[in-house]
C-alpha cells in the first residue's frame, strides 16, 4: 500500500543534472508534485550515461528520477527560450544546478524569473555559494568532501585520506532543497509572493562537519584519521571476527563489561588501559588490539549472537547483497519493485518516511529523454504544427511514442 503526497497540484520545473537537484526534485515528486525535468539536447542529464548500467540504462539515473516527466528543449534558442518562459509561467517552483551563471546568462536571472511569474519559488543551487572567491567554480560531491575537511578525517590511522563513497553532499543538498521548497510554499501561502532560495554543496558540507569544526574552533586539535573508530569513546568501531568484521560500541563501563563477558575476556576488566572511557580513548591502540584478539576467535554469526544476548550495541559489517535480503530491511518495506519499460521490474529505495504506516506512492518510472516533450508543450497551448516546427528546427527533441 502507498499514500499520495501533499504536493499534488504543485508544478516543479527541474533544470538539473547529476545528483543534487535530481534527488531533491525526486523527493518533491514522491510527495506528489508534478516534476517536469528540462534536459539538454543530445543526451539529456549527464547521469543518464553514468555507470553502472542495467540493460543500457544508468542505475544512477534510475535512483534519482522516478515520478518525473522529461522535456528536451534548447532554451538558448529564441523559440526555445519562449518555451521555457511558458513553463516558468505555469510553474510553482523552479529548481536548477547548472554551472554558476549559466541560467542567468541564458536570460533567466532571478529578476527575470520573478517578472515572468511573481509567485514562482526559485531554488538556486551552486557548489560554493554565490559570493566569495570560489563562487564561479564548478563542483562535485567529492571536491566538497575534500574542501570541507571530510576527506582529511576519513581513512585508516596513519594512512592516506579517503572520500566517503556516497554522494553525501549532493543528496544532503537535495534534502535542503526539498525542505526549503516546503517552507517557501508555506511562505507563499502567507504573502502571495515567490522567494529566491539559495543552497550550496559547501553549506551542506559545513553542516555535516559542524561538531568537529566547532571543536577545532573552540581550541581542540584537528581530528586525525581513525579508520572506523570514533573520537568520543572506545571501544567504538569495526572489530575482527574470524570471517569478517562486527561493528560495536560501548558508551559506558557497564556495556563494556557485558561485552567482555560475552567474548570470554573478563580479565580485560582489570587491565589499566581499560579503566574508564577517557583512559581507553588515550590508549585506543592497546584497547583495540586486545579486543580484536578476543573477538577474532569467533565467527561473525557467533559474535552477533553473543552481543545480542549481552545487549551490546553492534552490527555485522554487511555487504550490500546481504543488506537487500536482510530480514529487518525486508520488514520495514522500504525496498520496492517498480516497472520500467525497458528493464521490467527493478528495485527502488523509497523516500525514508511513512504516513500512517504507508510509503509515498509512485506515478511512474524514470522517463526516457524527451518522453514528455510533445505532451507538455501541448498542455502549454502550443499547437501541434508549431511543435512539429520546433522539432524540425532542432529546438526540441521528442522521444518515440510521445504525442501531443
Amino acid at each position: 500500500m502507498s499514500t499520495p503526497g501533499s504536493l499534488k497540484g504543485i508544478r516543479v520545473i527541474e533544470i538539473g543534472t547529476s545528483v543534487a537537484v535530481p534527488y531533491g526534485c525526486q523527493v518533491l515528486a514522491d510527495f506528489g508534485a508534478e516534476v517536469i525535468k528540462v534536459e539538454r539536447l543530445g543526451g539529456g542529464d549527464d547521469a543518464r550515461a553514468w555507470a553502472p548500467l542495467s540493460k543500457g540504462v544508468s542505475v544512477t539515473f534510475l535512483s534519482l528520477n522516478r515520478n518525473k516527466k522529461s522535456v528536451v528543449v534548447n532554451y538558448k534558442d529564441a523559440k526555445g527560450k519562449k518555451v521555457l518562459e511558458d513553463l516558468i509561467a505555469s510553474a510553482d517552483v523552479l529548481v536548477q544546478n547548472l554551472r554558476p551563471g549559466a541560467l542567468a546568462n541564458a536570460g533567466f536571472s532571478w529578476e527575470r524569473i520573478h517578472e515572468i511569474n511573481p509567485r514562482v519559488i526559485y531554488a538556486d543551487m551552486s557548489g560554493y555559494g554565490r559570493t566569495g572567491p570560489r563562487r564561479d567554480q564548478p563542483a562535485y560531491d567529492a571536491m566538497l568532501q575534500a574542501y570541507s575537511g571530510v576527506v582529511a578525517m576519513t581513512g585508516e590511522e596513519g594512512g592516506a585520506p579517503a572520500r566517503v563513497p556516497l554522494s553525501m553532499m549532493d543528496m544532503g543538498t537535495g534534502m535542503w532543497i526539498a525542505l526549503g521548497v516546503f517552507d517557501a510554499l508555506r511562505r507563499r501561502d502567507q504573502t502571495g509572493e515567490g522567494v529566491h532560495l539559495e543552497v550550496s554543496l559547501l553549506q551542506t558540507a559545513l553542516a555535516w562537519v559542524a561538531t568537529p569544526l566547532m571543536s577545532v574552533a573552540a581550541g581542540s586539535p584537528v581530528p586525525k584519521r581513525l579508520g572506523s573508530g570514533f573520537r568520543g569513546n572506545v571501544p567504538n568501531g569495526a572489530y575482527p571476527a574470524s570471517d569478517g568484521y562486527v561493528f560495536l560500541s560501548c558508551g559506558n563501563n557497564d556495556t563494556l563489561y557485558r561485552l567482555l563477558d560475552a567474548i570470554e575476556a573478563p580479565e580485560l576488566k582489570d587491565v589499566p588501559e581499560f579503566a574508564d572511557n577517557v583512559t581507553r580513548v588515550n590508549n585506543r591502540g592497546v584497547v583495540n588490539e586486545r579486543l580484536g584478539a578476543a573477538t577474532s576467535r569467533f565467527t561473525m554469526d557467533e559474535l552477533v549472537e553473543r552481543l545480542d544476548k549481552a545487549n551490546v550495541p553492534h552490527s555485522a559489517v554487511n555487504t550490500l547483497d546481504k543488506v537487500i535480503v536482510d530480514p529487518q530491511v525486508q520488514a520495514i518495506g522500504q525496498l520496492e519493485e517498480m516497472e520500467h519499460p525497458e528493464l521490467g521490474e527493478f528495485t527502488i529505495v523509497n523516500t525514508p518516511i511513512t504516513f500512517d504506516g504507508e510509503y509515498l506512492e509512485h506515478t511512474g518510472a524514470p522517463p526516457a529523454v524527451g518522453a514528455d516533450t510533445a505532451s507538455v508543450l501541448a498542455e502549454l497551448g502550443i499547437e501541434a504544427s508549431d511543435i512539429d516546427a520546433l522539432l524540425e528546427a532542432g529546438v526540441i527533441e521528442i522521444a518515440e511514442g510521445d504525442a501531443a
